[in-house]
């Protein structure tokens, strides 16, 4: 993937009609493999400039998924944008910490879409 993502970046990604909206919290590795840490919203949009209102008031922003471990291959099977980026608050890591807690927690080879059972 061309694009290098910061901690706290916004990311699009198009759904049929319309975009869903995740964060980036970092990467990790694990056995040599790169693996994408992300928070997903409930919140779904009809195009980027209500995202770009949405984004101008994030504390009004529902987070479905706290935390999504996903390899390689199946971040780079969503096309994402970035649409900005605000710094994490300790709140926004709790789920990754954990996460990095457990040596047995799982890292999923599906995509974006079908974790969020989104089409």
């Amino acid at each position: 993937m061309s694009q290098e993502f910061q901690p706290g970046d916004f990311l699009i990604f198009q759904l049929e009609s319309g975009f869903g909206l995740l964060r980036f919290l970092a990467n990790t590795e694990r056995d040599g493999e790169k693996i994408w840490h992300l928070a997903a919203y409930n919140d779904l949009f009809l195009d980027a400039d209500s995202v770009d209102r949405g984004l101008a008031n994030p504390e009004k922003l529902s987070v479905s998924q706290p935390h999504l471990a996903l390899t390689t291959r199946a971040f780079e099977s969503t096309q994402v944008a970035g649409m900005g980026n605000l710094p994490l608050a300790d709140s926004d890591l709790i789920a990754l910490d954990a996460w990095v807690a457990d040596k047995n927690a799982e890292v999923s080879d599906r995509s974006v879409r079908l974790l969020l059972g989104l089409r």
